[in-house]
């Protein structure tokens, strides 16, 4: 049992919605800035739109990145095991990987052709009570 104020939460999103401007797509799910936007990447999209902290159902905060339709794709897939499986949100200027995780559906890229995202939330979530 516990409390965690949402400012709490919010101080964190805000890192997101400050500091993220590059989305890559991923063969394999990334844990540094080199592997997110280099040894791992398929593909990204420049000038990225986070929302503001909002609040989630049923409990914690939640920011959404926004919808795309133009991010570039750089590599191509030569295998299932090598299709873009995952989305990594970095800062550029920092060189900081801020957030990673699985993409919906795996989609298979062709170097020098765009691909798309849906719009979709990362969260934390608040303490259970």
């Amino acid at each position: 049992m516990g409390y965690l104020n949402d400012r709490i939460l919010d101080l964190g999103l805000t890192v997101l919605t400050t500091e993220a401007n590059r989305l890559d797509i991923c063969h394999t799910e990334p844990a540094t800035y080199a592997q997110a936007t280099g040894t791992y990447s398929l593909g990204h999209k420049a000038g990225l739109s986070v929302g503001a902290p909002a609040a989630r159902t049923p409990s914690g905060r939640k920011v959404t990145v926004a919808a795309f339709e133009d991010g570039t794709v750089t590599g191509t897939s030569t295998s299932t095991a090598t299709d873009a499986e995952f989305w990594a949100i970095t800062d550029t200027v920092n060189s900081r990987l801020l957030a990673a995780g699985p993409l919906t559906t795996a989609q298979y890229m062709t170097a020098d052709n765009t691909f798309r995202i849906a719009a979709f939330d990362i969260w934390l979530a608040g303490l259970d009570g």
